[in-house]
């Protein structure tokens, strides 16, 4: 593909009236900017297939495929749906003005064109979705994965290692950025999340999804301030060896029955012999760590002991008694 340059910016004026693209481009030229032109849609994602601009200059009315299903499929482009779209258009009608922004547009100017401000438009949007792209990179290169939702739970944007964690974990194709629908355990399980958050105000628990090479949390958090909603993905690497303490709580359960411990506070007991903390045993298990904490209370009054290290011993007692 064509690389642009660090100094001059490419854009792509896609317009069906020649005298537009003429006064267009003799002012973005002017203003150091290198211009590229198409007569229609079609001949705009024909152009993209080959270059990247930085930005869209797009007329909404044309011929044809016109500018909002234009803008519609350069949307479905992955290496170019983060690029900005600006449409121009003399429909200031809102229906119109919505639809722009519904079809991924950023902004709108209105005919007939005014060369100065369409210039100065274009360099605010340029300088953003630069400044966008950077913090995409650091996220991607972070820990945890981003998915952005809505206020409603909506997926608007996600970054490219939620991407490949959604395929490797739902078996999904998951390349693009600008996603319109989650998964559907991953859907149910955020449903239920904000069902609860807007019912008790609780925080909801993380999803937790094994596989034999990983395993994947998700968390739900809220901006408080904004309303707005994001996913955070973070996937551990899978254990590659068992200590002696994980291979007896691998087979404590069966000898613990006497004491009558439900199916969770084995669980529970099982992962604390593992070593893990409260706050992994409650990611682990999908529970919050005060629920972690009330479960021990009940195993150490079960088993007759006072501390983590007595309720491990236990279980290695029993577990030893057995064989």
């Amino acid at each position: 593909m064509m690389s642009t340059s660090l100094d001059r910016h490419v854009v792509l004026i896609v317009d069906d009236v020649p005298d537009n693209l003429a006064v267009l481009s003799d002012a973005l030229d002017e203003s150091g900017h290198i211009v590229l032109v198409a007569t229609d849609g079609a001949g705009a994602l024909e152009r993209l297939q080959r270059i990247t601009p930085d930005l869209i200059l797009l007329d909404a009315v044309m011929p044809g495929m016109d500018g909002f299903e234009t803008c519609r499929r350069i949307k479905l482009l992955k290496h170019v749906d983060q690029i900005p779209v600006v449409f121009m258009t003399g429909l200031t009608e809102t229906e119109h003005v919505v639809k722009g922004f519904q079809v991924g547009g950023i902004d709108y100017v209105t005919k007939p064109i005014r060369p100065q401000e369409i210039v100065a438009r274009i360099g605010a949007h340029i300088r953003t979705a630069r400044m966008m792209s950077q913090a995409r990179g650091v996220i991607d290169a972070g820990a945890n994965a981003v998915i952005v939702l809505n206020a409603n739970g909506m997926p608007l944007w996600q970054s490219n290692k939620a991407s490949y964690w959604l395929e490797k974990y739902f078996a999904v194709g998951g390349g693009q950025a600008g996603i319109t629908k989650l998964p559907p355990r991953l859907q149910s399980w955020l449903n239920e999340s904000l069902a609860l958050q807007r019912q008790s105000g609780q925080a909801a628990q993380a999803l937790i999804v094994t596989r034999d090479d990983g395993e994947l949390s998700v968390r739900l958090e809220r901006n408080e301030r904004t309303a707005e909603l994001t996913l955070l993905l973070n996937e551990k690497p899978p254990v590659q060896t068992l200590t002696q303490a994980e291979r007896v709580a691998g087979g404590a359960g069966t000898q613990l029955d006497q004491y009558r411990l439900t199916p969770r506070e084995t669980d529970v007991l099982n992962w604390l012999a593992k070593g893990k903390t409260n706050r992994d045993i409650a990611e682990i298990l999908g529970m919050s760590p005060r629920t972690v904490n009330k479960h021990l209370e009940h195993i150490f009054i079960k088993l007759g002991v006072e501390t983590r290290s007595a309720a491990v011993g236990m279980a290695i007692h029993h577990l030893h008694a057995g064989y």
